[in-house]
């Protein structure tokens, strides 16, 4: 028995696809016998399986789940909830690894694969090698068991155990995602006063898109806080692994400056830790972490790779522009955006200033949003590499861990090709208008010398 999977389903990071489309059930169990016949090659017996809101997951773990068992494994079914909880399955249960179910923060008629291997992010070629395996029926057979279990209660009490935070009045939005059960019972037990937005589970997204780093999909999380002069706002995207914020003026908290406040919170407790963001986060990010006798780190984007990084430099904090956060400092070092706003409640009070006042703190700066733009596949990475070439005989400031990333005297820009997509990804920051549009002049100049003009944006 044989399976090959669509093309475009096997991702750096994860697997995905259209349901009905790219994506079937046949898919589904190829995923869990293959991932179940490394484990257990690798010494495993059992693997925790959790799912989200979209309306085609049951159908997709049922699927997983028998995959599993057919390569003689046992499935630990922990149910709906978010991706960290499924994290926090397969780091606290008695398992050998770990799938969730989800979409993230795709349209609704896509769902995908997040995995995690004997405790460790699973990409990459780890991706690759579910292929492999699947196209050659290189499976093992056997008879594994299925238990559910329901997890949620024990999550919970996890995100608020130790809580030293002090009582705020809150808004949370999520987003009809499937952080909305955690997100009802976690304020229930958490001080301060805290409204809801849109808790209720639904793969149709009634309400609006379920990612926090669009700031349209913020609209209503702004328009409750300054109805209710609430303290600050968080939402969460579709499987709860990001968050979002903003302060109680109603301005975007973006994923780099949540990282500043967590940062100045955890370099009270631990001097001189190092403090890891990807190549999109904001110059003044890794400045204030220096400042703050903090170790700044710039790694690549992506969080299977940003994790890897954490364990390798023994960091406490890491985070992406996207708002992936991870903490390692009395927590496990997933991304766990419900704990990241647990955090953001005790940082605040740890730091002795609002959250208002804590954003207002940060140096102004004017950026570009992520922009992106689709290119022909064969030359995405060549292109990075002339323009890398080229900046390389000019004698500018590049740092070259993932793209190219170039610091002038007006601030800097980016220019990195997608893991995941056609295309390529640019980013510039400066100190104020006229020194973004030269920077955004220099992206151009380089693009046009390898014949790509900088179009019409990409999706994500």
């Amino acid at each position: 028995m044989t399976h090959n999977f669509h093309p475009t389903m096997l991702r750096e990071y994860d697997i995905r696809g259209v349901v009905g489309d790219t994506l079937s059930d046949k898919d589904a169990y190829a995923i869990g016998r293959s991932f179940a016949t490394l484990i257990r090659r690798a010494g495993g017996k059992s693997v925790a399986v959790g799912y989200d809101g979209r309306l085609s997951s049951p159908m997709l773990a049922d699927a997983l789940i028998a995959g599993i068992n057919a390569a003689g494994v046992d499935a630990l079914n922990v149910g709906l909830g978010p991706t960290p909880m499924l994290y926090y399955a397969a780091s606290t249960e008695d398992v050998d690894g770990g799938i969730q179910i989800t979409g993230s923060h795709n349209p609704p008629d896509y769902n995908g694969f997040k995995m995690v291997f004997q405790g460790r992010p699973f990409f990459g070629a780890d991706i690759l090698a579910i292929g492999e395996m699947a196209a050659a029926g290189d499976w093992d057979a056997g008879e594994g068991t299925s238990e559910s279990i329901d997890i949620v209660d024990a999550y919970v009490d996890r995100l608020v155990e130790g809580f030293a935070g002090g009582a705020f009045r809150i808004g949370w939005d999520a987003g009809n995602g499937a952080a909305g059960t955690v997100i009802e019972k976690l304020t229930a037990r958490l001080p301060g006063e805290h409204h809801l937005l849109f808790t209720d589970i639904d793969g149709h997204f009634p309400n609006h898109h379920p990612d926090p780093t669009e700031e349209k999909n913020l609209a209503d999380l702004r328009k409750l806080v300054a109805e209710k002069s609430l303290d600050f706002g968080v939402a969460f995207d579709g499987d709860g692994d990001r968050i979002g914020a903003i302060d109680g003026e109603g301005r975007v908290i973006w994923g780099d400056q949540l990282l500043q406040i967590y940062a100045a919170a955890v370099l009270k407790d631990m001097p001189g830790a190092t403090v890891i963001a990807d190549v999109k986060a904001s110059q003044a990010l890794f400045d204030r972490v220096a400042e703050l006798g903090g170790k700044p780190l710039m790694w690549k984007t992506g969080h299977s790779l940003i994790k890897a990084k954490m364990k390798e430099t023994a960091s406490p904090l890491a985070g992406e522009m996207s708002g992936h956060i991870f903490f390692a400092d009395r927590y496990y070092g997933y991304d766990d955006a419900p704990y990241a706003a647990v955090r953001l409640i005790e940082a605040a009070a740890k730091l002795g200033e609002s959250v208002t006042e804590l954003r207002g703190n940060m140096a102004p700066m004017v950026n570009t949003p992520e922009m992106r733009f689709q290119v022909d596949e064969s030359r995405k990475f060549a292109i990075v590499d002339e323009v890398l070439d080229r900046l390389a005989e000019s004698g500018a400031k590049v740092d070259r861990t993932d793209g190219a990333r170039v610091l002038t005297d007006d601030g800097w820009w980016l220019l990195r090709a997608s893991n995941t997509q056609d295309v390529l990804v640019a980013r510039a920051e400066a100190k104020d208008e006229a020194a973004l549009a030269r920077l955004l002049a220099a992206i151009d100049e380089q693009l046009a010398l390898s014949g790509i003009v900088r179009g019409p944006q990409a999706a994500h």
